[in-house]
Formats: structure tokens, C-alpha cells, sequence
């Protein structure tokens, strides 16, 4: 019985390392002018999110503007990678 305590001990730790790992793996968020934000993770990867929260699907190479002006390209489509974050911030849910 403690043999599959602490196995359940280590999967539950292992997990929050790697939820820990990856919100450190998001460098900045940029606001877009059509209130949807792009999260660039430290890889150079990107993902985006609606002005309502919901995770987006990007295709790469697409151009998006920011609320200041300027142009950014679509690097990648992280869309798992941020569906993990967002869903570990809410609980889960």
C-alpha cells in the first residue's frame, strides 16, 4: 500500500514540475489590436487567445498587428501548450 502511495506521490509532483515548467516558458504577451493577445513562449513558438479567452488555432506566417502599430508573424501554433496553461490557471476547468 505505501509502494502505490508513493508512486501516486511522485506522478502528482512530476506533473506540477512540468505545469511550473511551462508557464516559465512564456516570455511575453502582446496585446493585438483586435483585443486578442499572441503569447511568445521562450522557444520563439507562439500561440494566441480571443479577447474572450479562448485558445485560437493561427496558422504560421500569419501577419497580426499590435495595438501599437507594429507587425508581428506567426511562428508556429502552440495551441496545446497554451490550452495547458490556460486550463491550469482556471483550476483545471
Amino acid at each position: 500500500m505505501l509502494k502505490v502511495i508513493a508512486t501516486a506521490a511522485a506522478v502528482l509532483f512530476s506533473a506540477n514540475v512540468a505545469l511550473a515548467a511551462d508557464k516559465a516558458n512564456v516570455d511575453k504577451s502582446i496585446p493585438l489590436k483586435d483585443g486578442s493577445t499572441v503569447y511568445i513562449f521562450k522557444d520563439g513558438k507562439m500561440a494566441m487567445e480571443d479577447k474572450l479567452g479562448r485558445v485560437v488555432p493561427m496558422k504560421p506566417g500569419h501577419v497580426m498587428q499590435t495595438k501599437d502599430g507594429q507587425s508581428i508573424l506567426m511562428v508556429g501554433n502552440e495551441l496545446a501548450r497554451l490550452d495547458w496553461i490556460r486550463k491550469s490557471d482556471l483550476g483545471g476547468k
